[in-house]
């Protein structure tokens, strides 16, 4: 099969497509024929070997210290199963599935292996380009707003960041839980965020994050500007901040009213997005960069800071 290839750290110029062995699924995996990948901005950031400040040696030492150690990245899949290992699951072959790889890896292939207790069916109304783009910033947004900031009706939600792949999804999440959500983005993005239901925006050029802010119930930080002290400032005496992207010294002191840390990739998550996007009460806002030979493009992309939404290349196309 063709893959996207990272021998070494480094640029999207790093990535090479190669002909490499197809994957041969465990007892308890399946193959899948990617139809979509999500690139990421976690795939960036193994693909460069480039992390939050103090987790570059865990990171490396955990991936690999010159290169990743899993060679064919993407951590975002759909499409559809080639080749079932037991009649004992629900995902006979040619069933339409997604799914958040988790360590394996591999989605950035044409062919990738992926744990069944991992898959998720896909609604027939969802298409597999939705379904790849809105797992990563899905699923994080909605533990983090729903799970660990226990996000109530009502609630006054800053998004820093909400036109990304993590913030676009916690702006219509947040709506959907009920909150008011206040969007912070580049001008050119105001028209996009205040689309997906933000009730307000405000232009990280003009209007700092700092000093006579208003206060907000839930401060979600998704680009890394912010830390324990700034974004506190910006609390109610008993609102949360949330650091999707902190840094080793914030992960290890967020306690009390500050959230850090991993999230888990839960089944049950994915098959919630999926099916909010089957209502039309989620917008994947997701776009093809091309066939596996975009890739570079498509990093390149995610490494400027500007995507909007989520980005996903077509191994197969």
């Amino acid at each position: 099969m063709r893959a996207a290839v990272v021998t070494r750290y480094g640029p999207p110029e790093a990535v090479t497509i190669a002909e490499v062995p197809d994957p041969v699924a465990r007892r308890d995996e399946v193959l899948v024929r990617v139809e979509a990948a999500a690139v990421t901005s976690g795939d960036a950031r193994m693909r460069a070997g480039r992390f939050p400040a103090g987790f570059s040696l865990p990171a490396r030492l955990a991936i690999g210290i010159r290169g990743p150690r899993k060679k064919v990245l993407g951590i975002a899949v759909a499409g559809t199963v080639e080749s079932p290992t037991s009649a004992d699951h629900e995902f006979p072959h040619g069933a339409r599935v997604a799914a958040m790889i988790g360590t394996n890896l591999g989605a950035h292939a044409e062919l990738a292996r992926v744990p069944i207790a991992r898959l998720a069916l896909i609604p027939d109304s969802v298409s597999s380009e939705a379904a790849a783009g809105l797992l990563f910033g899905g699923g994080t947004s909605l533990q983090f707003l729903r799970e660990r900031a226990r996000l109530q009706p009502g609630e006054r939600v800053l998004v820093n960041g909400a036109s990304g792949a993590v913030g676009s999804s916690a702006v219509q999440l947040a709506k959907h839980l009920g909150a008011h959500v206040t969007a912070v983005s580049s001008a050119r993005n105001r028209d996009f965020v205040l689309g997906l239901g933000a009730d307000e925006h405000l232009d990280y050029a003009t209007a700092p994050l700092t000093g006579a802010s208003p206060r907000y119930d839930v401060v979600f930080d998704t680009v890394g500007n912010l830390g324990r002290q700034s974004g506190r400032e910006l609390l109610t005496s008993t609102g949360r901040l949330i650091l999707a992207v902190a840094s080793l010294g914030d992960t290890v002191a967020a306690r009390g009213n500050v959230i850090a840390g991993p999230i888990p990739e839960r089944t049950a998550d994915e098959a919630e997005l999926l099916a909010l996007t089957a209502d039309g009460a989620l917008d994947a806002v997701t776009t093809v960069a091309g066939g596996l030979e975009s890739i570079r493009d498509a990093y390149a992309v995610v490494d400027s800071g500007r995507k909007v939404g989520n980005l996903v290349i077509l191994p197969n196309a």
